[in-house]
C-alpha cells in the first residue's frame, strides 16, 4: 500500500464537513487521524483553561472521539442532507462538522464569535447551519434533544424534505422518558432517524449495572420497530460502516436505527465532577488502553499508512493550531449587554 502525502488538518473556513465525501483511502484515513488528534489536543486545552479559570464548564469527549467523528463522517457520505442533534459531549462531532477550533474555543470561553448560540448557552449548544447540515442541540438536559430530532425528522417527512436526522446521546439518557416517546414515534412511523447512544458505561456517576438489567442497550430497541446494532464505539472504521449503513436505511425509506457505540470516557462526567469518588484508578488506566485516538494510530502504523515521523508531525501541527485558535479567543471580547435579550423575545 502506498504510502500518503501528509494532510494534516489546517484552519480552515467553516462551510461544510471537509472530509467523509471520499471512498475510504489511506490518505481519507490519514486525514481521519489528524483531526482526531487534533480533537484531542483541543479537549486538552479545554479542560487546562477551565482550570485557569477561563472556561466555566467542559464536558470532555476524551475516548468518545471515534465514535462522534466516524458517525458524522458516515452520515455526510450517504445522506443528501442532515440534521444533526447531539448532547453535550460533542466537541468531536462539532469540530467533524465544520466548526474551527477558534469557534470551538469561542464558545466555551463565552466569546464573541461563538457560532452557535452567540456565547448566551453552555459551550456548543445553540444551532449551526451549513448548506450541507444542522448541528442543533439547544438543551443540556439529558435526553431532551431526543424528541426534538423525532419532530425535525416528522416535519421534513411532511414537507417533503429528504433530510436524514441523527441524534446522540449517553447511556443514562435512555432511561428517561423522552428516550422512550421519541424510539416509540419515530419507530411507529418509521422516521429517517439515526439514534446513537455514545454508552459510556456512566451516567454521570452511576454505573449502567446499576441503571439497567442487561448487557446491551440495544436489545431495547426490537420494542420500538427498529434493528439495535451493537459496535466498538472506539473504532471508528467500524462506526463509520454502521452509521453508513443505518443512513443509507433511513434514506431508502427504511426507518430509524438504533445504534449502541461502546465507548470510553477518559476523564470525569464534567470538569465539576471528581471521579475518584466511584472510580478506582486500576479501572480508569484500564479504559486508556481503548483510547480511540491510541487504537487507530497503532492501526495506521501496522498498516504502513502512519510513520513516527509523520505522527509526531501530525500532533506538532495540531498543538499549532490550538495555541492559534487560543491566542484568538482570548483576545475576543466578552458579548456586550445590549444584545442580552437577542434571539429571547420576538421583535420586529
Amino acid at each position: 500500500m502506498a504510502r500518503p502525502r501528509n494532510t494534516a488538518p489546517r484552519e480552515t473556513r467553516r462551510t461544510e464537513p471537509s472530509t467523509g465525501l471520499e471512498e475510504v483511502t489511506p490518505e481519507v484515513l490519514l486525514r481521519w487521524y489528524s483531526s482526531m488528534v487534533l480533537v484531542r489536543t483541543l479537549d486538552e486545552r479545554a479542560m487546562l483553561l477551565n482550570r485557569q479559570g477561563k472556561a466555566a464548564i467542559v464536558a470532555s469527549c476524551q475516548g468518545h472521539e471515534a465514535a462522534q467523528m466516524g458517525a458524522l463522517w458516515a452520515a455526510v457520505r450517504h445522506a443528501p442532507s442532515l440534521a444533526i442533534f447531539p448532547y453535550y459531549r460533542a466537541l468531536g462531532m462539532a469540530i467533524a462538522a465544520g466548526i474551527t477550533p477558534t469557534e470551538a474555543l469561542l464558545s466555551i470561553l463565552a466569546k464573541v464569535g461563538d457560532p452557535t448560540s452567540g456565547a448566551r448557552q453552555f459551550p456548543l449548544h445553540g444551532a449551526v447551519l451549513t448548506p450541507k447540515l444542522k448541528v442543533i442541540n439547544t438543551s443540556n438536559v439529558v435526553a431532551a434533544q431526543i424528541p426534538h430530532a423525532v419532530g425535525y425528522a416528522l416535519g421534513c417527512r411532511m414537507s417533503g424534505d429528504p433530510t436524514v436526522t441523527i441524534t446522540t446521546f449517553g447511556d443514562g439518557a435512555t432511561s428517561q422518558g423522552d428516550w422512550h416517546e421519541g424510539m416509540n414515534y419515530a419507530g411507529i412511523h418509521k422516521l429517517p432517524v439515526v439514534f446513537i447512544c455514545e454508552n459510556n458505561g456512566y451516567a454521570i456517576s452511576v454505573p449502567q449495572r446499576k441503571q439497567m438489567a442487561i448487557v446491551n442497550v440495544a436489545d431495547r430497541a426490537a420494542g420500538y420497530g427498529m434493528p439495535g446494532v451493537v459496535v466498538d464505539g472506539t473504532d471508528v472504521i467500524a462506526v463509520y460502516e454502521v452509521v453508513g449503513e443505518a443512513v443509507r436505511r433511513a434514506v431508502q425509506g427504511g426507518g430509524p436505527t438504533f445504534i449502541e457505540a461502546k465507548v470510553v470516557r477518559l476523564l470525569p462526567h464534567t470538569s465539576d465532577d471528581d471521579d475518584r469518588r466511584y472510580r478506582t484508578s486500576e479501572e480508569i488506566e484500564d479504559l486508556k488502553r481503548r483510547d480511540p485516538v491510541k487504537k487507530f494510530k497503532e492501526y495506521l502504523l501496522e498498516q504502513g499508512i502512519l510513520t513516527a515521523e509523520l505522527d509526531e508531525q501530525v500532533r506538532k501541527e495540531a498543538r499549532e493550531q490550538v495555541d492559534r485558535a487560543t491566542a484568538e479567543a482570548e483576545a475576543a471580547p466578552f458579548p456586550d449587554t445590549g444584545d442580552f435579550y437577542e434571539h429571547v423575545y420576538a421583535s420586529e
